[in-house]
């Protein structure tokens, strides 16, 4: 590489190294360590035969297990939930090993998906919703007691 007279290679490198950091995407902020979402949770899909498994780490990570699919994504959740008692949920999916979930579907590191959850009082079940109603939900995901997340 050619560096320009005016531009020495130490000021070029030093450049290159902060617009990389930049540009590299940040990790999810972590949930508090009481958030409900935290554990590992169910949703049994009894019409399809299946059940899909997702675990919700601390470290803003998750771990879904979906027939013979694996994803890991990156999530984040506000620590309250809105005014309508929903947790708005930000996921990202970083992997996958390229298998079929429950519904036949592949899915795609890159997938991004916004959701909106609504727990239970006793906090062992929530429902996953389109939107801050009860129009468009699944579930219920069941808190599975006893395992780490």
């Amino acid at each position: 590489m050619r560096v320009p007279a005016r531009i020495s290679l130490p000021t070029l490198l030093l450049t290159s190294f902060f617009a990389a950091l930049s540009s590299a995407q940040a990790a999810p902020p972590a949930p508090a360590a009481n958030h409900p979402i935290l554990g590992i949770w169910k949703l049994s899909l009894p019409d399809l035969g299946c059940s899909e498994t997702y675990r919700f780490r601390g470290d803003g990570t998750t771990l879904v297990t979906s027939a013979e699919e694996v994803s890991e994504s990156e999530y984040s959740i506000p620590d309250k939930p809105s005014a309508k008692g929903f947790y708005k949920l930000e996921d990202r999916i970083v992997k996958d090993n390229g298998k079929k979930d429950c519904s036949g579907e592949i899915m795609k590191v890159g997938t991004r998906a916004t959701n909106f959850l609504r727990f239970h009082p006793s906090g062992t079940l929530f429902l996953m919703c389109s939107d801050e109603t009860m129009q468009t939900c699944i579930g219920p995901f069941e808190r599975i007691e006893g395992e780490e997340a």
